[in-house]
């Protein structure tokens, strides 16, 4: 009975250090401190986070951005994305929705709204780079003590350029960017 526990033991030992070895060299998984904010094109300082502020987490988004047509002009209604760990899109952390709203897969949410007087625009043929407040959060989890957000890194998302042909109509169009967020710090 003592071998069988120490087999047991010396298996555990090795589960616990591949675990460990595949944290270190996953370059996703990523510590707090690790966490540093982008480098923003001069253009736009505007999107620069209060002081006292510091990044702790960052993901990828892939989705689309949805349009409706009003008559008279394309509106956003709500951007439908998935949240990843990775640039490659894989590791599903979480979705971002109306509100807008980022929220993780253990349910955390942050509600957030564009901060007034921010915003630039590097890539014209992508939707803007954006410096957004929370307003609200909810639930235990990533998103509980968000202070600020950025968009940035942007591709696509721009509404329509040809009119609608019904008031109402939607059109869905794909976007990425990279989404980071930040908390006081302590």
């Amino acid at each position: 009975m003592k071998i069988m526990n120490l087999k047991n033991i010396i298996g555990l030992v090795a589960l616990f250090s591949v675990a460990v070895l595949a944290l270190a060299f996953n370059p996703s998984v990523k510590a707090d401190s690790e966490i540093q904010p982008p480098v923003l094109p001069e253009a736009c300082n505007s999107l620069q986070v209060e002081a006292g502020n510091e990044a702790f987490f960052h993901v990828y988004a892939i989705g689309v951005q949805i349009y409706r047509w009003s008559g008279m002009s394309w509106v956003l209604k709500q951007p439908d994305a998935n949240l990843y760990a990775s640039p490659n899109y894989r590791g599903q952390v979480g979705t971002h929705y109306a509100g807008p709203t980022w929220e993780s897969n253990s349910g955390s949410k942050v509600l957030a709204a564009r901060v007034p007087n921010t915003g630039c625009t590097p890539d014209a043929t992508a939707v803007a780079w954006l410096l957004l407040k929370k307003v609200s959060t909810d639930g235990a989890g990533i998103f509980d003590n968000v202070t600020f957000i950025q968009r940035v890194n942007t591709t696509g998302g721009l509404a329509p350029t040809t009119a609608g042909t019904t008031v109402g109509e939607e059109k869905s169009i794909p976007y990425t960017a990279e989404y980071y967020f930040y908390r006081a710090e302590e």
